[in-house]
């Protein structure tokens, strides 16, 4: 009976989703674009939903910024968010392989495309930032297909549902829980991995300065790079203007191969990264997901000295 309930929830979910894009899709865009100002407002404002977390991170992120202007980013945050599914409803029935320049313009794209023809492995690396789901589809409409890791979600419905969206143009999504043995596969095969590399790492991540502060990162994304000679470049899709307007740039990119400091090891490379991230989040951080316990540290003292060593 249990079963049978958590089922009947989990379908009923699955409809409410549907129908909301729906309605979403059925809309002229900037009605649906307006109505995400106002949800924005009201989860930033009225709801003040994760209120304590996007202010504690704004403080210290932008301790120079004053309360009010730090408020106005956190809403500016929220209706962002909002905005990102709308362009994910629309994205299958606007932007096709035959129209893509009108809605997005490639930034650095000599660098990235250099690589993705290379006949090595390649590992983009992002962050949530900006509208990776964007980049993914874009990237599949030009004829690159990727693999991202990603936790499955609880509800089978909306997982078999979101994975199809992502597999329209080859984004096709690894399971984080033994993804392991597939991640190895794609790059011994010379495919392309992407990975968002700003998610907390626990306890025994790799601790490097983030904001100005120590941060959790997965050292495994530097460790794949090293260990499989695969160039590692970094990517994001930003907004720039209304809905479904962006930039899809690739601001640098890192070879094992080369002679430099930030590839002696996983540690200097996932500082490198890191850094990366800092520089194109600052370009726009309303567009950044500040949502996140990014800065968790619960380290031993002992620990946390050993690292800062």
């Amino acid at each position: 009976m249990r079963s049978w309930m958590v089922t009947t929830r989990q379908w009923l979910g699955y409809l409410a989703v549907r129908c909301v894009i729906c309605v979403i899709q059925a809309l002229p865009v900037e009605v649906s674009w307006q109505a995400t100002r106002l949800i924005g407002w009201l989860a930033s404002d009225v709801l003040k939903l994760r209120g304590r977390v996007v202010r504690d991170n704004l403080a210290h992120a932008y301790p120079d910024l004053s309360a009010r202007a730090r408020a106005r980013m956190a809403r500016q945050m929220w209706q962002h968010l909002f905005g990102m599914i709308v362009e994910i409803a629309l994205l299958p029935r606007k932007v096709h392989r035959t129209n893509w320049r009108r809605f997005v313009r490639l930034g650095g794209r000599r660098r990235l495309m250099l690589r993705l023809l290379d006949d090595r492995p390649t590992i983009i690396c992002s962050a949530h930032y900006g509208n990776f789901e964007v980049a993914g589809y874009v990237l599949g409409l030009l004829g690159f297909p990727t693999y991202t890791v990603a936790r499955t979600l609880d509800n089978p419905f909306l997982d078999r549902f979101v994975n199809r969206f992502r597999g329209m143009t080859g984004q096709f999504i690894l399971a984080k829980k033994g993804g392991y043995e597939k991640i190895v596969e794609v790059l011994e095969s010379q495919g392309t991995m992407t990975f968002l590399a700003d998610q907390y790492a626990g306890r025994k991540g790799c601790w490097v300065d983030f904001f100005g502060r120590p941060a959790s990162v997965h050292k495994a994304i530097a460790l794949f790079a090293l260990n499989h000679d695969a160039p590692l470049a970094m990517g994001y899709a930003r907004r720039v203007g209304g809905p479904l307007e962006y930039e899809l740039v690739t601001p640098a990119v890192i070879d094992p191969r080369d002679d430099r400091a930030e590839v002696q090891g996983a540690r200097e490379l996932t500082r490198w990264f890191t850094g990366e991230i800092e520089a194109f989040v600052r370009e726009a951080p309303e567009q950044y997901w500040w949502l996140h316990r990014r800065w968790k540290d619960r380290r031993p003292a002992a620990g946390k000295r050993r690292e800062a060593a």
